[in-house]
């Protein structure tokens, strides 16, 4: 054993134990309700449940909105991710600080936003009806629209951080070959931040998955038109707890498999 390993293990005998009632109380509060959960779950009839037509219906619903949701924001939010990384644009940072909004902002503050805005008395929804017919509230793409705006900034800061850690020589390296810009981005800044757009649009799905507020507050709550798996869980614990309980165990698998997905990213960053 070398001297370093010796003290740095001598360092981890002096931690202070009084910190750990209050860390196994803190682990305790976090898992005990997921055991709640799992222990109260109709495990025997849980097939039928699962596969039930209402169940089922969320469920779908709930995959679609999200996947398409998912879609939306890797079109829109690599490019934005690339220009707050990237970009020579002045208040750069008052802009970056604007794209994480959602991440703090109440949900149900985002779907009042959405509706003063896109709603068919908003300042553009008035316009997309009058013009072309479309009203997004209380439709199914309002529902993608709600998801893709609360889940776009985890995909931003995923992609953003990813950029800048890319090594830009190779940029440099494919502009003195003659490729043009986009080209250089199609073909070398973008398989060299492949694994950030994936852990961001892995983490976009899960968001955009869970999403209640916004989506209740902008789209309503309309069995098989917007009626999503979140707000299906509100709904079945006044009718039926145990279809309550079902769809948010599937919830909590779709985390789970979402953290373990992640989990080596994570602790690449930490090191």
């Amino acid at each position: 054993m070398t001297r370093a390993s010796a003290r740095r293990r001598a360092a981890r005998g002096r931690r202070p134990l009084i910190l750990l009632l209050p860390a196994v109380c803190g682990l305790a509060f976090l898992l005990l309700p997921l055991a709640g959960l799992l222990l109260r779950a109709p495990w025997r009839n849980m097939p039928d449940r699962l596969f039930s037509a209402e169940v089922g219906q969320a469920l779908r619903l709930s995959l679609v909105c999200a996947s398409l949701a998912t879609v939306v924001c890797l079109v829109l939010g690599i490019p934005l991710a690339w220009l707050l990384a990237r970009g020579e644009v002045p208040g750069l940072g008052f802009v970056r600080a604007l794209v994480t909004v959602p991440l703090v902002l109440p949900p149900v503050v985002g779907g009042v936003a959405l509706l003063l805005v896109l709603g068919r008395r908003g300042i553009f929804g008035r316009h997309l009806y009058e013009w072309f017919g479309v009203s997004l509230p209380f439709t199914t793409a309002g529902v993608v629209v709600a998801e893709a705006f609360v889940a776009m900034p985890f995909l931003v800061i995923s992609v953003e951080g990813a950029l800048r850690g890319a090594d830009p020589r190779y940029e440099e390296a494919a502009a003195t070959l003659g490729a043009s810009r986009w080209l250089t981005f199609r073909r070398v800044t973008l398989p060299s931040v492949m694994p950030g757009v994936i852990a961001g649009a892995v983490l976009c799905w899960a968001r955009a998955l869970g999403e209640f507020g916004a989506t209740i507050t902008f789209a309503g709550n309309f069995p098989g038109k917007t009626t999503t798996m979140p707000l299906a869980v509100y709904l079945a614990l006044e009718t039926d707890p145990e279809d309550a309980i079902v769809l948010s165990l599937v919830l909590l698998f779709v985390s789970v498999v979402v953290l373990a997905a992640l989990r080596d990213r994570w602790t690449r960053g930490a090191v």
